[in-house]
């Protein structure tokens, strides 16, 4: 999965899945450009990236407010002169049940979590077009296909992010763009640290595999999809899941 010459960018790269994918583009030969609103965390990758041997540029960006996402993406096209690959990978939970759920937190979660991977698209489609090649991959989750209690934004979110993935697909395919969709299940993130021992334990029960995945499991599927060798696959869901969901 040689991805020499190609520019990536990845958001939410600062820590978790988004680091993980970072850092394995970079390994294949990516140049990457590394978006995030924690820029102290984003030099730390670049550093590191460096020290591989490869390249990385850092864009600090929130990717709840559409002008910092036109403006990042924009510097980041300017900087490495394309963007190939853009790996939507931010996200954020504001977890509670929907008949307490407060308006607030279900637009955050929509405008992070789908809004912002509509926009960063809107913003690479155009060179993919004139090139004539491209990836598009876009981060759900196994909550998005299965629904969670508690979580009816974050599901939400990540269910509108399937059907992206897929309207996208069908647009831009007569032009050698690709665009696939990557859905993790229970992944070791700091997302999921902060839950209880119990509810790790049940949730490993549930998995055939039998063991919580990691960053670098993702990350791996990530890569493969922004190669050459994934050029026949589009408007598909990925799942990286253990076989905690089949079918």
């Amino acid at each position: 999965m040689k991805l020499e010459g190609r520019v990536a960018l990845v958001t939410g790269a600062s820590q978790g899945i988004g680091h993980a994918c970072a850092l394995h583009l970079a390994r294949h030969g990516a140049s990457v450009a590394l978006a995030a609103r924690n820029q102290q965390k984003l030099e730390e990758l670049a550093a590191q990236i460096a020290g591989l041997g490869g390249k990385a540029a850092v864009f600090a960006m929130d990717v709840s407010d559409e002008e910092q996402i036109k403006s990042g993406v924009k510097a980041a096209i300017a900087h490495f002169g394309k963007v190939d690959i853009l790996v939507n990978n931010a996200g954020i939970t504001r977890d509670q049940l929907v008949m307490r759920m407060k308006r607030a937190d279900w637009d955050a979660v929509l405008t992070t979590n789908l809004t912002s991977a509509y926009l960063a698209i809107q913003q690479v489609i155009p060179g993919m077009l004139k090139q004539r090649w491209g990836r598009i991959i876009n981060i759900t989750s196994i909550f998005g296909q299965m629904g969670q209690a508690g979580q009816a934004n974050y599901s939400a979110s990540k269910a509108g992010l399937i059907g992206l993935t897929m309207a996208i697909a069908r647009e831009v395919a007569s032009r050698n763009i690709t665009s696939n969709a990557v859905a993790p299940g229970f992944i070791e993130t700091s997302m999921t640290a902060v839950l209880s021992e119990e509810f790790k334990q049940n949730a490993v029960k549930q998995i055939p595999l039998g063991r919580v995945g990691t960053p670098e499991d993702v990350a791996n599927a990530v890569a493969f999809l922004a190669s050459d060798e994934a050029s026949y696959i589009t408007g598909h869901v990925l799942n990286v899941n253990g076989g905690m969901l089949m079918g």
